[in-house]
């Protein structure tokens, strides 16, 4: 049986770490988990999520909700727990997957077939790739980009101990503006398939 792999891919905006993970993805044949983890979890907790998806990745308002006897009145609580139980159970089931984002560096931290990635990019390049990808100015690009990224930065922070992007939280933290998105991809699958020559 060829072994576990999870890869982890946390990104900032505009870098194309979503679409580097597509491309681990397919390179490895494995699943990769973003949007559709919701689906995942509907299925397998008979839930209807559709009132939850605006609330994907945001963290909770402290002022507006509150926990009594370890429950939460926080949607936005409940549905990080559910995410992050969720993928803990499919790492100790054996299966791998390439998870984007949902802290899943800190979360899936102890199972040794993980590898986690931070894909960055230089700040003009990334506007560039914006405003190509989604037809807008580059002043409109720019505050997307501000916007998404505190958006990342806040979720991560309130439920992990290390900074979002700290080098220091991942195995490789990578600048896709160097090398794009398919030099990118290519150099990392190198990386993983040496680290995983070495277990």
């Amino acid at each position: 049986m060829e072994k576990q792999l999870i890869i982890s891919v946390g990104r900032e905006y505009g870098s194309g770490g979503h679409e580097i993970a597509e491309r681990l993805s397919k390179h490895y044949g494995i699943q990769l988990l973003d949007h559709n983890l919701l689906d995942e979890i509907a299925a397998d907790k008979n839930l209807d999520m559709q009132d939850l998806r605006g609330l994907d990745e945001k963290h909770r308002n402290r002022l507006a909700s509150r926990t009594v006897r370890g429950y939460s009145s926080s949607p936005e609580e409940n549905l990080y727990l559910l995410q992050f139980e969720h993928l803990i159970n499919k790492a100790e089931a054996g299966e791998s997957f390439v998870i984007v984002g949902r802290c899943s560096e800190t979360i899936l931290k102890e199972y040794s077939s993980m590898i986690s990635i931070f894909v960055l990019g230089d700040r003009d390049k990334k506007i560039e790739r914006i405003m190509r990808l989604y037809q807008l100015s580059e002043e409109q690009a720019e505050r997307r980009m501000r916007e998404k990224d505190m958006k990342r930065r806040r979720y991560h922070n309130g439920h992990c101990d290390r900074k979002w992007g700290e080098s220091r939280n991942y195995d490789i933290s990578i600048n896709s503006s160097r090398l794009g998105v398919d030099g990118t991809a290519a150099l990392l699958a190198y990386y993983i398939d040496e680290r995983r020559a070495t277990k």
